[in-house]
């Protein structure tokens, strides 16, 4: 294992660039899936599709392997600037690489400036992400922060299910966005808050604290937002139909 850990760290940009170019794959694949008939009518909402299946599949891997790690190596919460595993360091190769590719999906497809904000938090998370993979700091800071992909798979369900015009009063739906607002508090704010709280209580101590602090700060600002829309749409819309965007943590 250390041998393996040993060649992804000695050539790691080839690494992320390898699961970037996986997932591109996928999503090319994904186009050969049908989709419903309400999506194949708007080239918007087709590329949107895909660009929310290759999501989901991101969430799906990477949110279950994220917990995994830290149950294996729970020590990672504790001291995530220093600590990590080589599974917890092949997590962030493997998401950065998804991070990097649905960026530039979301700049090649021509709607970029529709989604300037998840471009935005693309920013943040691949400096972020990179950071940690090329200099071995802050893994596992990238590890907690990717329990945000457990309610990831909720949200991106939920804004699969809006695009395929499934009622908002009906069970799947209705189920969906019960566990998305208990995963978004759980999983999502609850691994922000965290790792704000660390920056702020080890400051002194961490290397470019500020730079990440910022960055946190400005995610958790986007999150609040995001929760603010979600709440308004799925549990105060009496009955109005809301056109939500992608993710946030980003998302």
């Amino acid at each position: 294992m250390d041998k393996w850990l040993n060649e992804v760290q000695k050539h790691p940009a080839l690494y992320v660039l390898c699961c970037s170019v996986i997932f591109r794959i996928l999503h090319r694949f994904l186009q050969t899936v049908p989709s419903p008939g309400t999506v194949e009518a708007d080239p918007w909402r087709t590329w949107k599709w895909r660009n929310l299946s290759v999501s989901l599949v991101h969430s799906l891997l990477t949110g279950i392997w994220a917990v995994a790690c830290i149950i294996q190596h729970p020590v990672m919460v504790h001291e995530i600037h220093s600590t990590y595993t080589p599974s917890a360091y092949m997590l962030v190769v493997v998401s950065s690489g998804y991070f990097i590719q649905d960026a530039a999906d979301i700049i090649f497809s021509g709607y970029a400036k529709a989604s300037w904000e998840f471009l935005l938090h693309h920013v943040m998370v691949i400096w972020c992400f990179l950071y940690a993979v090329f200099t071995h700091q802050f893994v596992a800071g990238a590890v907690v922060a990717l329990f945000v992909e457990v309610n990831s798979v909720f949200l991106h369900t939920r804004l699969l299910l809006k695009l395929a015009k499934v009622a908002q009063n009906s069970f799947i739906y209705t189920i969906n966005k019960l566990f998305n607002v208990v995963t978004y508090v759980t999983f999502r704010l609850g691994a922000q808050f965290y790792l704000t709280w660390y920056l702020i209580h080890h400051y002194s101590s961490l290397d470019h604290a500020l730079y990440f602090l910022i960055t946190m700060m400005l995610m958790n600002i986007m999150i609040l937002i995001y929760f603010y829309r979600l709440l308004r749409t799925d549990f105060f819309s009496k009955g109005r139909s809301h056109n939500s965007g992608h993710k946030f943590a980003e998302d």
